[in-house]
């Protein structure tokens, strides 16, 4: 029977790594659909959620399967409570990823963000979709190192966040109001991305540890 009962928290635990390697996807498609204006290619992103989606709610009936007829304790606990909140984290970035694409397709044939905040953009994708692939790396290995380099590279999101919001009010920002309205949800959604990456972070701590960790509050 305990065999039965770990094949199970391994295969939840595949089913989390398979959840973040979709959602590292899910972001590098649609800021490929936001610097291009691609609306085939947004569309495909907002298509593939649903997928995300389905995955994460068969993950959470198997993790509450578990606990019904598992009935288990401690760190084991941990684990399958963990996995749900987890799971959670990761579906919410399957949608922000979603979000970026349909302001994709939103503005074409225009491109969402003005020239003047595109390499922003692009360096925040590129930090979240390191922060997305580490998740995955983390579900698998556990290693708080790889935690703590999440924290590190939503730091630097958090920054770049802040950037945007200042060249907003800047007095050379000369642009319409809806241009600003998509920057700064953009912004939004990219900064949200990331704090979700280290929510997952913050979970695994706690299963590797029993602990949570002070610094690595997310505000999620």
């Amino acid at each position: 029977m305990r065999k039965v009962f770990q094949a199970e928290l391994q295969t939840i635990g595949e089913e989390l790594i398979n959840l973040s390697k979709l959602v590292a996807e899910a972001m590098e498609r649609a800021y490929e659909s936001f610097a291009n204006a691609d609306t085939q290619l947004a569309q495909e992103v907002i298509a593939a959620d649903a997928r995300i989606d389905f995955l994460q709610n068969k993950l959470d009936e198997h993790a509450i399967d578990v606990l019904a007829l598992q009935g288990p304790v401690a760190s084991d606990l941990r684990m399958i409570v963990g996995s749900l909140r987890m799971s959670a984290s990761l579906e919410r970035m399957g949608d922000l990823a979603r979000h970026i694409a349909q302001l994709t397709r939103l503005r074409f044939p225009n491109q969402v963000a003005p020239e003047s905040v595109q390499p922003t953009f692009a360096e925040m994708a590129r930090l979240n979709i390191e922060i997305a692939t580490k998740v995955g790396q983390l579900l698998d290995t556990r290693d708080l190192a790889i935690a703590a380099e999440i924290i590190g590279l939503n730091k630097e999101i958090d920054e770049l966040h802040s950037s945007v919001f200042k060249a907003i009010a800047s007095d050379d920002w000369a642009e319409s109001a809806p241009t600003t309205t998509d920057v700064t949800l953009a912004s939004r959604y990219m900064e949200r991305f990331g704090d979700h990456g280290v929510s997952v972070a913050r979970k695994v701590n706690y299963l590797v540890t029993g602990e949570w960790e002070p610094n690595l509050n997310d505000n999620v």
